[in-house]
């Protein structure tokens, strides 16, 4: 990202960050700092027909001159629509405009949104895993672990940062012991294709538990069982007995542990496969509420666990993002730069 100039005009810019429970809005003075947004709301994706009813019902009433969006959503942009990957919407940039009559409406992949942040960023929005040796204007990847998993990665020409997206949450699983190798075939027998989302994500997690139950590797006592029942879902309820780790919740431990090693594995293939000098930045909504996992599960030694390629991997920077506001604020630095350029 380029420095911002003076904007040639007045106005907001609306950012959004879609994903497949919640859509997170903004509203960013294009002449203010971007760490300061306005009217911040979310809504429940679920509730709603569409992109368009949640903007209507948030614009209502609102007094603000908005010029121009860029909306980050969870599923591939093409020829600037995006059908969204895990909630039935389509949000296409063209509907949004003449609906609107907005300027310009820019659309990313979440994860591009996410990643086109991590340069805003300081050590309060951040949980740094290991401090590494940054290198000035390396590649950055961030692995964003939600109700699916995005990921996305960052590159320089010249002084110019340029975010972009991928669908690697929807690669293979390739698992890395005995009892990932396990965890696939049972899945086979369930799924056509077995994804990395379907293990290392809120959809996934409650496959690895289902998994773990159903080869007897612990036993199930009666009061997780009706936890699980009671809600649509379990990802919470597995996430906090693992962290809580109290008698009974050996399922929800070992499901956690699984998870924390395919998210360390990938975040190391990935920083091979992209030479993440700058480093991995790990987002989404279920890393920061898992902190404690990280230490707990050896993160970091299975990260570096790359034979020949551990004192490379060393020396790259994992951070834990834990500001909120992280897709919103790549995505409004996206759209000022373009407001600025056009």
């Amino acid at each position: 990202m380029p420095p911002m100039t003076s904007p040639p005009q007045q106005g907001f810019l609306l950012a959004a960050d879609i994903g497949a429970t919640n859509t997170r809005l903004a509203l960013f003075d294009i002449a203010a700092p971007l760490k300061t947004p306005k009217r911040v709301a979310n809504f429940r994706g679920a509730d709603y027909p569409g992109l368009v009813a949640i903007l209507h019902e948030y614009l209502a009433g609102q007094t603000h001159r908005v010029l121009a969006a860029c909306l980050g959503a969870a599923g591939p942009v093409i020829d600037g629509r995006v059908r969204l990957t895990n909630l039935p919407w389509v949000v296409d940039a063209g509907e949004l405009v003449e609906t609107f009559g907005w300027q310009g409406v820019w659309l990313l992949n979440d994860v591009q949104a996410t990643v086109n942040s991590v340069l805003l960023l300081g050590q309060d929005d951040l949980s740094t895993l290991k401090a590494g040796q940054p290198r000035p204007h390396g590649n950055v990847v961030a692995i964003a672990a939600g109700t699916g998993l995005g990921i996305g990665y960052l590159t320089w020409a010249g002084e110019r940062a340029f975010p972009y997206a991928t669908e690697g949450g929807h690669s293979d699983f390739a698992p890395a012991n005995a009892l990932q190798d396990e965890l696939l075939s049972f899945l086979r027998t369930r799924h056509a294709q077995v994804p990395l989302e379907f293990i290392c994500s809120g959809l996934g997690l409650p496959n690895v538990y289902e998994f773990l139950k159903t080869s007897g590797r612990a036993k199930e006592p009666s009061w997780l069982e009706q936890q699980l029942a009671s809600v649509e879902d379990q990802t919470p309820v597995i996430i906090e007995s693992a962290l809580k780790a109290k008698p009974g919740s050996e399922l929800c431990q070992m499901a956690l542990e699984i998870f924390v090693d395919v998210l360390a594995a990938e975040a190391g293939n990935l920083a091979l496969l992209f030479g993440c000098t700058g480093g991995i930045y790990l987002g989404g909504g279920i890393p920061p509420r898992i902190l404690p996992a990280f230490q707990r599960y050896n993160f970091m030694d299975t990260f570096v666990a790359k034979t020949g390629y551990e004192y490379y991997l060393d020396r790259f920077p994992v951070h834990v993002i834990l500001n909120t506001e992280a897709g919103l604020l790549g995505a409004a630095a996206y759209g000022i730069d373009q407001l600025l350029t056009q």
